[in-house]
């Protein structure tokens, strides 16, 4: 077989398992190539099938209701004039390049034509400003920028030896941002003239397996942004194991809710659902609008729906019944989700949203899976491809209370080559023969896991170990809590207590009355170990993917209690003691 027909039978294999977790973990094994190019050996020879060339595989809805319609067929050729356009214009095998695009078709082109080239991809987000993209370019080595021309001013402060390619020029003084980049001295190519080009592309060498494709900054919850390096085969193959977790099928229509330039968009807005042979939707939105979100959704027929615990929290303050046709696949990654939303879902729509659990380094490591047994709450059992360990954090022994780790012999293809630049980061990550995730996972008695906490969130109080996500859970289980957050407080009796940085809906107030309800709501559904002892109402620090950076609140903590005196807080923001109230 060649690798495009090797490639199919892995997928069809898994297809046919799809319904049974046990024996797609027995069975089903990696497929191994020495080359692979996603958009040569798959994307174009789904093209080049009369059967399925003219299948959706993109579908862009606006908010005014225009849309934007391409096949795998129309994709194939165009990426096609643009690899080819680039490579004229000097790109080379192995240069790097920063996409900053918005959910538009360019994003899906160039993303194929790079591909095509093995030209190494740093997709990033629209909303990064100079002082971020300094950073990337010159940690992600970029030579190329491709960007909107919104956007493109933000580069002219940016030092560097590279050439921006402006989606969108108008031509003359409507170009402020290639005029800025022009002005800095720096080359402007105009996207838009690739349309000329040929509509045949010939590679100029093969693809290897293990060459580098693209370049991940991390959202840097804890730290500096880490750069995750990932090859031509670890997400292009490797995403058969989150093919496996939302049940995707040749056919189905799947939306998932995120934003360019993180590797969820990658995920599910790229190589997942085209994997599967499945078009991709995106409903382009300037505002949140639940009704409009399920109008578009029953007027495209979507099948598979894949969004956030941010955008579930907020679908579920609408009447989730407007939605006629609700679709037979619902999946959540990013958090956990709390087991309020998913019942609110299952009986308007009839579907349980299955949470799955990976990284920027990985594909979907453990997932609920179609038709299993869904315990709720939990992250599911290990997929097909991934050997998964729970190892203790004091003693590395393997438990069933500890850091999910990766066995790396062998290591699965989903996993990312390492972290671009930073050996020692690398070592630290694949030291003992795993892979250390940096989570920390409890295995029931039926190997089913859950998930609690990074390993630098879950905290000690008077011995007992406090995973964050278990207390946020009932926290946002009260009509009061719109968003939560749990930091270990330090306290000169129990070492630290929990501290609750609470974000409230619309229709409660900050005071006292809202603080002594959620303390009793807390007191009645916590044991006495684990109840939360300190409150404060406050907006909550993230970074710019929309992750909430518990960090910086443990650092409040420790510079207002870590002295042992009571902190002075200015204005409207007031710690709530539970002992206030009892």
């Amino acid at each position: 077989m060649n690798v495009t027909e090797e490639f199919r039978a892995a997928r069809n294999k898994l297809l046919d398992m799809r319904l049974d977790n046990a024996r797609a973990q027995r069975e089903f094994q990696w497929p191994q190539f020495s080359e692979f190019n996603f958009a040569l050996d798959w994307i174009d020879k789904i093209a080049a099938d009369p059967l399925t060339g003219k299948n959706p595989a993109l579908v862009i809805v606006e908010q005014d209701g225009t849309s934007t319609r391409r096949s795998f067929k129309d994709l194939s050729l165009r990426s096609n004039q643009v690899a080819n356009w680039l490579r004229g214009r000097g790109i080379k095998r192995g240069d790097h390049m920063i996409i900053m695009l918005g959910n538009q078709v360019e994003l899906w082109e160039l993303m194929l034509a790079c591909i095509k080239l093995g030209v190494v991809m740093i997709p990033t987000t629209t909303m990064m400003g100079p002082a971020d993209l300094r950073d990337r370019v010159a940690r992600g080595a970029a030579r190329w920028v491709g960007a909107r021309e919104e956007d493109a001013a933000k580069f002219a402060e940016v030092p560097g030896d590279y050439t921006l390619v402006g989606i969108g020029l108008e031509g003359g003084a409507a170009n402020t941002g290639a005029h800025a980049m022009a002005g800095a001295g720096r080359p402007v190519l105009n996207y838009a003239a690739s349309i000329t080009e040929e509509e045949t592309f010939t590679p100029d060498a093969p693809t290897l397996a293990n060459d580098t494709m693209l370049l991940y900054f991390t959202s840097g919850t804890t730290s500096k942004a880490k750069l995750v390096e990932h090859t031509h085969t670890s997400y292009p193959v490797g995403h058969l194991s989150t093919m496996f977790w939302i049940g995707l099928e040749p056919g189905d229509v799947h939306l998932n809710v995120a934003s360019p330039g993180w590797a969820k968009h990658a995920w599910s807005n790229v190589f997942t659902p085209w994997i599967a042979e499945a078009c991709v939707f995106i409903y382009n939105y300037s505002r949140f609008d639940a009704a409009a979100l399920m109008a578009q959704m029953d007027k495209e027929h979507v099948t598979s729906f894949c969004a956030p615990p941010t955008v579930w929290r907020m679908l579920i303050q609408a009447d989730l019944t407007l939605l006629k046709n609700p679709p037979t696949k619902v999946v959540s990654a990013g958090e956990p989700l709390n087991a309020e939303v998913i019942g609110q879902v299952e009986r308007a729509w009839g579907q349980l949203i299955r949470d799955g659990f990976g990284q920027t380094e990985t594909t979907v490591q453990v997932a609920n899976t179609p038709g299993q047994p869904v315990k709720i709450g939990s992250m599911g059992r290990p997929l097909p491809g991934y050997d998964v360990v729970l190892l203790d954090l004091f003693t590395g022994e393997e438990t069933d209370d500890g850091e999910l780790c990766l066995r790396l012999n062998p290591a699965p293809v989903g996993l990312t080559k390492g972290y671009y630049g930073d050996p020692e980061k690398t070592a630290e990550a694949f030291r003992g023969g795993y892979y250390h995730t940096g989570d920390v996972a409890s295995r029931d008695e039926n190997g089913i896991l859950t998930y609690v906490g990074r390993s630098d969130d879950v905290f000690k109080s008077s011995d007992y170990r406090l995973s964050p996500f278990e207390l946020e859970s009932v926290l946002l289980e009260h009509p009061a809590v719109a968003e939560a957050a749990v930091v270990p407080s330090p306290d000169a009796l129990r070492l630290n207590v929990p501290k609750a940085y609470v974000v409230l809906t619309a229709a409660y107030q900050p005071g006292e009355d809202t603080a002594r309800e959620i303390f009793a709501y807390c007191r009645e559904h916590l044991p006495a170990y684990k109840r939360i002892r300190r409150l404060e109402f406050s907006e909550l620090p993230k970074t710019i993917s929309g992750k909430i950076r518990r960090v910086e609140l443990r650092a409040n903590e420790e510079s207002r209690h870590g002295a042992g005196t009571q902190p002075t807080l200015d204005g409207l923001a007031r710690e709530y003691l539970e002992s206030d109230f009892s």
